[in-house]
This record gives C-alpha cells, sequence and structure tokens, in this order.
C-alpha cells in the first residue's frame, strides 16, 4: 500500500511547514488528489489517524478533494475530460491525448492554531 508513505509524507510537510509558520496544531487538511494518480482517497483516510499520531496532526480531520482528468487531444486540438491514464479523446475517438490534470495530488489548504 503506498497510500501508507504518501501519507507520511504529508505529515512530513505539515510537520516542516509548522516549524516555518510556527503553528503548534493542525485541525483541518484539505487534500487535492487527482482522479488519475492512482492513489486510493480511503486509502488515505485510513491512514491518516494512524501516521499522524503523535505529530502536530494528531487528532486533525482530512478532507480529500477530487479533482477531474483532463487532457488536450492533439488531433482535434481540444481540451477535454479523461476518465482513465492514456484514454481515447471523447470528442474523436483518437488516442493522442496529452494529459494536463488529474494526476497530481497536493495540500491544498490547513486549519491551523
Amino acid at each position: 500500500m503506498h497510500e501508507m508513505s504518501l501519507t507520511e509524507g504529508v505529515v512530513e510537510i505539515l510537520a516542516e511547514e509548522g516549524r516555518k509558520q510556527g503553528f503548534q496544531k493542525v485541525k483541518t487538511v484539505w487534500l487535492e488528489i487527482g482522479e488519475l494518480s492512482g492513489v486510493e482517497p480511503e486509502a488515505m483516510l485510513f491512514c491518516f489517524d494512524v501516521v499522524a499520531r503523535g505529530t502536530l496532526a494528531e487528532g486533525a480531520k482530512l478532507e480529500i478533494v477530487r479533482t477531474p482528468g483532463a487532457g488536450w487531444c492533439l488531433d482535434c486540438a481540444k481540451t477535454v475530460a479523461l476518465a482513465e491514464r492514456f484514454g481515447e479523446c471523447p470528442e474523436c475517438g483518437q488516442y493522442h491525448v496529452q494529459m494536463t490534470s488529474g494526476d497530481e495530488m497536493r495540500v491544498k489548504e490547513l486549519e491551523v492554531e
């Protein structure tokens, strides 16, 4: 389960930002996860409480914000919605679509004390 190591990375980011910005406790974390990222949001939620134990994020609420996949079709020259990596263009049916979003994961917002 790579979500455990991803969650550890998120908690490390929170700790680093706490040191930089001087906050002591994280109350809520909004984590943006792309639909095409290969990350299971439910697994991240499951891991978060365990990984956050003993850190400034202990007891924090993890909110997952899903972002849709999108790409640029090289054949019809349009931005299109993507439901899967390397999928066909929903407009022209060709497979020359360059993914432009939906594979990211980032800490979008924090509520801190």
